[in-house]
C-alpha cells in the first residue's frame, strides 16, 4: 500500500480549484503588476461575480487567496456565493518583479533590453533588480499550495492567486520544466482543476471559461483580448 492510501485503502487526496484573479486595468495595458496592489476593473468584477455563480454548488469547503486586492476581491465573490470564509495567504502573491513593476512589456524591452531578454528566455536564476528569480518564485508558490493541499486532504479547496502562480502550479502538475515555453492559457477568472495526493499534483482540467461567455455575443474570456492565450505572459 502506498503512502497515498490510508483509511481502508482509500486514496487521500485534495481537490483543488485554482483561479487567476479577474481582470484589472493593468492587465488590459499589459503592465506588470507583480506585488503592486491593483484592484479589479469593471470587467474583473463582473468576471468574479460570474465565477462565484459557477462555483456556488461545487462543494468548496475552504478558500485560500493571495492578500493582494485583485485576488482578494475575486476570492470574496466565491466566498459570498458559497458561504465559505476566505483565508488570506501572502505566500500566494504574484512574483515580485522589482524594477519591472508598473511598466508595460514594451517599456521593459526598451529600457532594460538585456534583462528583458533573460526574462523572456525564462532563465531560472534571473530576477529583475529588487525582484524574485524564477526558481525562487516557483519554490515559494508551489510549496505554499502544497502546504495548503496537505492540510486539506479529503476536501475541495479553492485557491485564488495570479497568473504566474498558476503557471507554476500547471508546470508542477504536468511535470513541465520551468524553461519550457508556455502553451496553455492563464485567462482571468477561468476555472482550473487539479488533484493533490502525497505523490504530488496532477492536472484534471484547465482554462474552463464557459461561465464567462456573454450570451449576446458568445464571446468568452479567452477571446476577449488581453486575457487569452500567451499574450499575458508574465504579468498577473
Amino acid at each position: 500500500m502506498t503512502a497515498a492510501k490510508q483509511d481502508h485503502g482509500l486514496v487521500q487526496l485534495t481537490r483543488l480549484i485554482a483561479i487567476r484573479h479577474g481582470e484589472t486595468a493593468w492587465n488590459v495595458d499589459t503592465r506588470i503588476q507583480g506585488q503592486l496592489d491593483i484592484a479589479l476593473n469593471d470587467t474583473g468584477r463582473w468576471q468574479a461575480q460570474r465565477l462565484g455563480e459557477a462555483l456556488a454548488h461545487e462543494g468548496i469547503e475552504r478558500i485560500y487567496s493571495s492578500d493582494l486586492a485583485r485576488a482578494r476581491e475575486t476570492a470574496q465573490a466565491v466566498g459570498d456565493a458559497t458561504g465559505v470564509a476566505v483565508h488570506l495567504d501572502r505566500s500566494l502573491r504574484e512574483r515580485a518583479f522589482g524594477e519591472f513593476e508598473g511598466h508595460t512589456f514594451a517599456q521593459i524591452e526598451e529600457r532594460w533590453p538585456v534583462e528583458s531578454m533573460r526574462w523572456r528566455k525564462r532563465e531560472a536564476d534571473f530576477g529583475p533588480r529588487g525582484g524574485e528569480s524564477l526558481q525562487d518564485f516557483y519554490a515559494r508558490c508551489v510549496q505554499a499550495i502544497t502546504r495548503i493541499a496537505q492540510a486539506e486532504l479529503g476536501r475541495t479547496v479553492a485557491v485564488v492567486a495570479h497568473g504566474g502562480v498558476l503557471d507554476c502550479l500547471y508546470r508542477a502538475g504536468a511535470r513541465i520544466p520551468l524553461q519550457a515555453p508556455r502553451t496553455w492559457q492563464l485567462a482571468n477568472a477561468s476555472i482550473n482543476r487539479l488533484l493533490y495526493t502525497p505523490e504530488g499534483f496532477s492536472v484534471v482540467g484547465w482554462a474552463d471559461g464557459l461561465h464567462l461567455e456573454r450570451p449576446e455575443t458568445g464571446e468568452g474570456a479567452a477571446d476577449a483580448g488581453p486575457n487569452g492565450g500567451d499574450r499575458v505572459r508574465h504579468a498577473a
